[in-house]
Order: C-alpha cells, then structure tokens, then sequence
C-alpha cells in the first residue's frame, strides 16, 4: 500500500531556461601580399572548408575585400582569429582576420 502525505504539496522541478550564447562572425579581409593559395590554405586548415568553399570565399576576399568564414561562440572564434594570425606571421604574410558579434 502506497503511503501517502495529505499535508504535503509535491511540485515538478523545471529547468531554467538556457540561453545560448552570442555567435561571433570572423572575417578575413584582402590584403595586397597574401597570396591566393595561403588563403585557401587557412580556410580549408583553420575553418575546416572544402576545396570547394575554400576557393569561393578566398575569390569573396579577393573581390570585395572581406569575407565571412564562420560563426561560432566567442572562445572559438578568438582561438580561430589568433590561428589565423599565428600562421600568417610564420609565412611571412600580412593576413588581417577579425571578428565581430551577429
């Protein structure tokens, strides 16, 4: 026999709300040094793209002078940034990549 507590409310727990947190767009932007094939080799290193994607966002740069490569939380696009720059400053290259809150 079930034993059973009149006096006793019995609530259900609920969870708060998760909010997720702020994206980060990271940019790189055209420079007059940075070679073509460098550029794609960021993007398929760095950002993990295809051939293919590597190639139409590195000709984004190239024509426009900037070009989104992701978007991710703010550690990760910090980390990607810092990557960017670290293998740019070791080829010898001016690669400029930034990131900006969406």
């Amino acid at each position: 026999m079930p034993i059973s507590c009149p006096d006793t409310e019995v609530g259900v727990l609920s969870r708060p709300a998760v909010k997720e947190p702020p994206r980060f767009a990271v940019y790189l932007h055209n420079d007059n040094y940075t070679t073509k094939d460098f550029v794609v080799h960021i993007l398929r290193a760095v950002f993990y793209k295809t051939e293919s994607e590597a190639i139409a966002i590195m000709e984004e740069v190239h024509t426009t002078g900037i070009a989104k490569c992701g978007s991710y939380i703010k550690e990760v696009a910090a980390t990607k940034v810092h990557l960017v720059h670290d293998h740019a400053e070791k080829a010898g290259f001016p690669l400029l990549c930034t990131m900006q809150q969406e």
